[in-house]
């Protein structure tokens, strides 16, 4: 599987994605969650955003406050079950590891369920909770294991 940079012309894809895989949370949540109102042109434009496929799915992430910050992952229901989604999160890890960083931090909203199931078994553990922008976010971090063996 291959994972590059997103490119403007990825813009519209990477959008449809988020569409795609956030929309069944509306209902849940009372409207659009907030990878579904991002501005992914501007993302890609500052290389903040990669897919995978063509694209079937993407991931946001840049390092924030010492750690890396995992902004927004997501993968098109088509290709849901693919691996793409811990394939995409593995390789932010990676990038944490390449730059030093200790650790990935991440939050879910508390409406997605299956989200708080995922994150635990890939390592993640909550660190808090707190109501931003009018969603309730739950917070997690994730040491990385560096060159060295040590977080």
């Amino acid at each position: 599987m291959t994972i590059r940079p997103a490119i403007s012309a990825d813009a519209p894809a990477v959008t449809a994605i988020a569409e795609a895989a956030y929309a069944r949370y509306i209902p849940a949540i009372g409207r659009k969650p907030a990878p579904m109102v991002a501005d992914f042109a501007g993302l890609i434009a500052q290389g903040l955003v990669f897919v995978t496929g063509a694209p079937d799915g993407f991931i946001v992430f840049f390092p924030k406050d010492g750690a890396m910050f995992l902004e927004n992952v997501a993968v098109h229901p088509e290709a849901a079950g693919r691996g793409l989604g811990r394939a995409l999160i593995a390789f932010c890890e990676a990038e944490a590891r390449r730059l030093g960083l200790p650790a990935i931090t991440l939050y879910t909203n508390e409406k997605m369920l299956a989200n708080q199931n995922l994150y635990p078994r890939l390592g993640y553990t909550e660190t808090h909770r707190v109501s931003e922008q009018g969603f309730s976010r739950i917070y997690y971090r994730k040491a990385i294991q560096q060159g060295n063996g040590r977080p």
